[in-house]
């Protein structure tokens, strides 16, 4: 690591050689030219190219959406997903910069940079997904107080800068600029309290969003408190995509994973999902009643699935403590909170409107072009991720 007090003195270097004192180490034998990174930039083209037609021709002529279906996959998975998975950012950064839980320290630029690239998808998502994507930017000065949706395109543009503000230290220290070091050492703490409000918040808000929808919503996921299972089942997902990507890039980037760490955030995935199952529920038996699982038929089977891939089985396995030590059982377990997490949002935002839509004549699967963007977009954040890897100080040498 550079030593600042050689080239700006010993009070302006110790500052900001004190905020990089954990930082990632360099130079991983990353290579860039493989099969998957030509792969990953075949997805990232056809998507650019669904992506200029949609915006020359189109809604209607690039995906399957309607009046009775106006969100789709790009939405559901693209947004409520994509966010819900960024969660991992404001809980490590909290933790870090705010609790001083130092020993997470180690994992907290990656997962500021994974939410960044999934709230950079979410915003790419929004964008193509409003019917005139060149007004994108009326929210910003036209201001509809009284709008949710108003509220989460506000908070999206705020958070989305907060993380690249959070990210930033990483390519000022690889430019070697002193002086946005030092001023981002002040102002860090604020910026992730910031941060962490601006997380609740929206987590909470994309919930907010189905509660104008009750005749139109499932009873088996529609509740009054649905912002807050929004919000609750995010912090389940963030922690679980951390310690994915956590051991992931371990075995990719040959870098040692940290245990102690790993059995931190699977604490965490058991407490959170224990409050979630019991949240889901007591929404079951104050609302439809258990029977309405059975008479619902497809819908009832979703729901089950649902809860026992990202729910039950994880609980059962983290229960265990000699599980929570394990790095096979942890990995397992992330994934499929991951899964029934995501699983979650497509069941919200299309299979729990399908009753509905179907019944006024309506019937929505994605086209072929929605699948391909979605594809190019998740390409594109493991490539980022790849090369910031590659060039960036990303990963802590305190654990090589």
């Amino acid at each position: 690591m550079i030593d600042f007090t050689t080239y700006v003195g010993p009070k302006l270097g110790g500052v900001v050689n004190k905020m990089l004192d954990d930082s990632p180490s360099r130079n991983l034998d990353i290579k860039m030219d493989t099969p998957f990174t030509r792969f990953l930039i075949f997805l990232m083209t056809g998507a650019a190219v669904v992506a200029v037609y949609r915006v020359l021709f189109g809604l209607k002529a690039s995906t399957n959406m309607n009046d009775y279906w106006p969100w789709g996959l790009w939405i559901s998975f693209d947004v409520l997903g994509g966010v819900a998975m960024a969660a991992g950012a404001f809980l490590i950064a909290g933790a870090v910069y705010i609790l001083n839980l130092k020993k997470y320290k180690c994992i907290a630029r990656a997962s500021i940079l994974n939410a960044f690239f999934g709230y950079l998808l979410a915003a790419i998502s929004i964008t193509l997904d409003i019917g005139r994507t060149a007004v994108i930017w009326h929210p910003l000065v036209m201001w509809q107080v009284n709008s949710i949706m108003f509220i989460v395109a506000v908070h999206l543009v705020l958070y989305l800068t907060t993380l690249a503000t959070e990210s930033s230290p990483m390519v000022f220290e690889k430019l070697g600029w002193v002086r946005p070091l030092r001023f981002l050492s002040r102002i860090m703490v604020g910026a992730v309290m910031f941060g962490v409000a601006l997380s609740l918040l929206h987590q909470s808000s994309l919930g907010a969003n189905y509660l104008i929808v009750p005749s139109k919503l499932s009873p088996l996921w529609y509740s009054k408190i649905m912002p807050y299972m929004f919000l609750v089942s995010a912090i389940m997902m963030g922690l679980s995509m951390v310690t994915f990507e956590t051991i992931l890039t371990g075995k990719v980037f040959n870098h040692k994973t940290p245990m102690d760490v790993l059995s931190g955030l699977s604490r965490g995935v058991l407490y959170t999902g224990c409050v979630y199952f019991v949240m889901k529920i007591w929404i079951l038996v104050s609302g439809p009643g258990v029977g309405a699982l059975f008479n619902n038929g497809f819908l009832g089977a979703m729901w089950m699935i649902e809860m026992a891939v990202g729910v039950v089985i994880p609980i059962i396995v983290l229960a265990k403590k000699a599980n929570r030590e394990n790095l096979d059982a942890i990995f397992a377990v992330s994934i499929m909170v991951i899964i029934g997490v995501l699983f979650n949002r497509l069941n919200v935002g299309i299979f729990a409107m399908s009753d509905f839509a179907n019944r006024v004549g309506g019937d929505y699967i994605p086209s072929v072009m929605e699948f391909i963007l979605t594809a190019g977009m998740i390409a594109f954040a493991i490539l980022g991720f790849k090369v910031c890897a590659k060039y960036l100080d990303l990963f802590p040498s305190t654990h090589h």
